[in-house]
Parts: structure tokens; sequence; C-alpha cells
């Protein structure tokens, strides 16, 4: 999907208001139809060899709320189960703030949001970012397997360098 059209798809199913977040689909990522309204876009990661699934990165947009920087980057550290401290980092790309988290465990996140079933995923990685827009704070998260995120990082780094807010 081209960047133009990609914007012209999140302006369809975004509020009216002035601009959106706009980035650059990797090559070898696939589209995949957002699950909700509040997934802006999904992509399937391909898995490396070896592992079981491929991985996943979806932007989230709650229309302005969703949390505080703080608030998600707790939330997501607790939905795995590490020894390894998670790595934070900041950058500023385009003008937007990026506040980025690098977690990897076992992947024990709510199944669906308030489910009692978790999963239990063993050596799994996840790599996020608060994207701070004019809008409001849009969501990423690249999930999966950690072979397939490590794989995968240049590709997600190459993405949020991509990000744009128009």
């Amino acid at each position: 999907m081209t960047l133009s059209i990609l914007a012209s798809v999140l302006l369809a199913v975004l509020p009216a208001q002035a601009g959106a977040l706009t980035f650059t689909r990797p090559a070898g990522w696939t589209d995949r139809a957002p699950a909700s309204s509040m997934r802006v876009a999904e992509f399937v990661v391909p898995k490396a060899s070896g592992d079981a699934e491929d991985g996943e990165l979806i932007v989230y947009y709650f229309g302005g709320t969703g949390g505080t920087v703080e608030a998600n980057l707790q939330r997501w550290t607790t939905q795995f189960q590490s020894t390894a401290a998670p790595v934070r980092t900041t950058a500023t790309v385009n003008g937007l703030q990026l506040t980025n988290l690098d977690v990897s465990g076992t992947y024990v996140a709510e199944v669906r949001p308030g489910a009692t079933e978790r999963h239990n995923k063993p050596d799994f990685r996840m790599r996020a970012s608060v994207v701070e827009t004019p809008r409001g704070p849009y969501f990423i998260k690249l999930t999966g397997p950690a072979a397939t995120i490590d794989g995968a990082s240049a590709a997600f780094d190459q993405f949020l360098k991509s990000l744009a807010f128009k």
C-alpha cells in the first residue's frame, strides 16, 4: 500500500480532525484487515526460520485518549514475565515525540481485553512505541516470537522513521 493510499484510508477511518499519522509499510510485511475500529492498521510480519508463528504490528488510535505514556509502558511491561529489565528510549521523528519500549520473555497478555484467559508464549518479544501527535497519541506494537522480532528490528526502525503527521 502506498503512503498516499494509506493516508487516504486513515483520513477516511478516523474522526474528522486536521491531520493523521502516516507511515510506510516495510517490504515483506503484509496488510491485514484491522480487527476493530481502534486499530488504524495491522501488518503480518513473516516468521523467522524455526519460529512457529508470524509476528504482528498493530497501530492503535483511541480518538486522542488511551492513557498516559507511562501508563502504557507499565501495562505493556506487565504483559511479559521476564528477568531482564525492559529497555526504554525516546526519539523525535519528523517532529513527533516517540517513547519506545523493548521487552522480552514469556508473553502473558490477556487473550482479549478484559479476558481472564492469558497467553503463555515463552521466548517472545515486543517493541512498542507511543507516538505523540497533535491529535493525541497513537500506539504501535510489534509482537511475536523473539527471533522473528529480532529479524524484523531493522524494518521496524525504518517504519518508525517513516512516521509523519500530515
